[in-house]
């Protein structure tokens, strides 16, 4: 046998060995999995039916149009100092007009932190929203929990987040279960 040969013959019986074995592991990971019970709801929806959602949307909503109020006059207030700037410039001595420049960008400084703290990835809205919220997200996860136990699920899925499902069928969808369990009908 030729060294071509034995390299071949080599190489045909690790690709032989290593199909079987991958057959195998499928075939005993299909086996497993239909043992499994999987679940899924929409938790944006639940929350959405909840009667005490509605008031915090509401609370929210009242909090944010004041602060976009403050915001928007602070907007107005840079413009108006700007228009200003503009109009008296030739005016001003060389001091002057760097102290109004200043005083413009510090008045959008100003506008710009107001904005981040109010409305920031980590501002006030965002920090009220999630502690009005999580007593409402506590209770339907619990009831997804409890839904989960008593119908005998291994794992359910909350297909409202950055849980992304290409498909599912809607057989395993347990929303109207847990509304159910919320005691909230949607035939009504």
């Amino acid at each position: 046998m030729n060294k071509h040969s034995y390299y071949m013959t080599l190489k045909f019986a690790s690709t032989f060995l290593l199909l079987n074995c991958t057959l195998v592991l499928v075939l005993s990971g299909e086996i497993n999995a239909q043992d499994q019970k999987i679940g899924y709801f929409e938790s944006d929806l639940v929350v959405a039916q909840l009667p005490e959602y509605a008031g915090i949307e509401q609370r929210l909503q009242l909090l944010s149009s004041g602060w976009q109020q403050e915001a928007q006059e602070m907007l107005e207030e840079v413009t108006t100092l700007e228009e200003d700037y503009q109009a008296k410039e030739i005016l001003y001595t060389e001091e002057i007009r760097s102290q109004k420049l200043a005083e413009i960008e510090q008045k959008k400084k100003q506008h710009q932190a107001f904005l981040q703290q109010k409305f920031g990835p980590t501002g006030e809205y965002f920090q009220q929203q999630s502690d009005l919220l999580e007593p409402i997200q506590r209770k339907v996860f619990s009831a997804a929990r409890t839904v989960a136990l008593e119908k005998g699920y291994d794992y359910i899925f909350d297909r409202s987040g950055d849980i992304y499902m290409i498909y599912a069928r809607a057989e395993f969808d347990i929303t109207s279960d847990i509304l159910f369990e919320l005691g909230i009908d949607l035939d009504n």
